[in-house]
């Protein structure tokens, strides 16, 4: 049966809200470089994130159901996908068109913007689109592209193409404030991979806490927190950044506990679900505050 339900599993709209916190860190830059951006880029920039975040979902939705992937994940809230396609196989194809149609959204506005800001824009949203539609079934085979590949995405991209298209130019301002989301997102996709270590081995896919472990993948998640608040430091140090993104160094005091609780309990699964919801307020939280530091500027 078709329900409103089983239309937006595919989208995974709980995940969606990482979108707009992204977004809204390349608005702060933005602001803080340039003192006022249109309201319709602002909102044209959000369709278009928003899209390539649902293509993403609903691509990796099919590929894993076809792969047989989906037969053989632990599902938890965090990780694992819907699991709407093994329960109705008959909506494959309907991922499938989901993925495709908002991919092919996320282009037209990529392209429009092409026209109104010019071509160096080009191969930042070629890249992008090169990770929405090769993530699932070919950066999951290679663990260094598996791990930085979400960052890139949600980071580098969509901060640095936010702020490109409301200014027009490229900053360092937005590079290094893309770092934030760069380096928390990575982790939260790192700490995903914890309960589906087996089912994605078998599935073929090489990610780190396959290829050395979920307890040594342990310290490559800490030391990407380390940098996202170095990156914070760096950018006011070097003033790129105002004083008042320094708001964004207020997580350190869940950061902290996330880590130690996800060091301690990376090989138990049910003890590790509380640190990775910690971890995705981390990841909400953290960008949010640094672009309303650059907001107030």
């Amino acid at each position: 049966m078709v329900t409103l339900k089983n239309i937006l599993a595919p989208m995974r709209m709980p995940f969606l809200i990482l979108t707009p916190a992204s977004v809204f860190l390349g608005i702060g830059t933005a602001v803080w470089t340039s003192g006022s951006v249109s309201i319709l880029f602002v909102a044209l920039a959000l369709i278009g994130a928003v899209s390539a975040h649902i293509s993403v979902n609903s691509l990796n939705e099919y590929f894993d159901f076809k792969s047989g992937l989906d037969f053989h994940t632990k599902r938890t809230p965090f990780s694992g996908g819907s699991g709407i396609l093994p329960e109705n196989p008959e909506m494959a194809r309907y991922a499938l068109a989901v993925g495709s149609a908002s991919f092919a959204l996320t282009s037209v506005v990529g392209i429009y913007f092409l026209i109104v800001r010019g071509w160096l824009l080009l191969p930042l949203g070629l890249i992008g689109l090169f990770v929405v539609s090769s993530y699932t079934i070919w950066l999951t085979r290679n663990p260094l592209l598996c791990l930085i590949a979400p960052g890139l995405g949600f980071g580098t991209f969509m901060v640095m193409g936010t702020d490109f298209v409301l200014t027009g130019s490229y900053s360092s301002t937005a590079f290094i404030t893309s770092l934030v989301p760069f380096f928390l997102v990575s982790n939260l996709l790192l700490l995903n991979q914890f309960p589906d270590v087996e089912a994605d081995h078998n599935a073929g896919r090489r990610h780190l806490p396959i290829l050395i472990g979920v307890r040594k993948s342990c310290l490559i998640y800490g030391i990407f927190l380390l940098l996202t608040y170095v990156s914070i430091i760096v950018g006011i140090y070097l003033h790129y950044l105002p004083q008042f993104s320094l708001i964004g160094l207020c997580t350190i005091g869940i950061a902290v506990p996330t880590f130690l609780g996800v060091y301690r309990y990376s090989e138990n699964i049910q003890k590790l679900m509380p640190y990775m919801g910690l971890n995705v307020i981390l990841v909400i939280a953290t960008p949010v505050l640094v672009a309303s530091g650059l907001l107030i500027g």
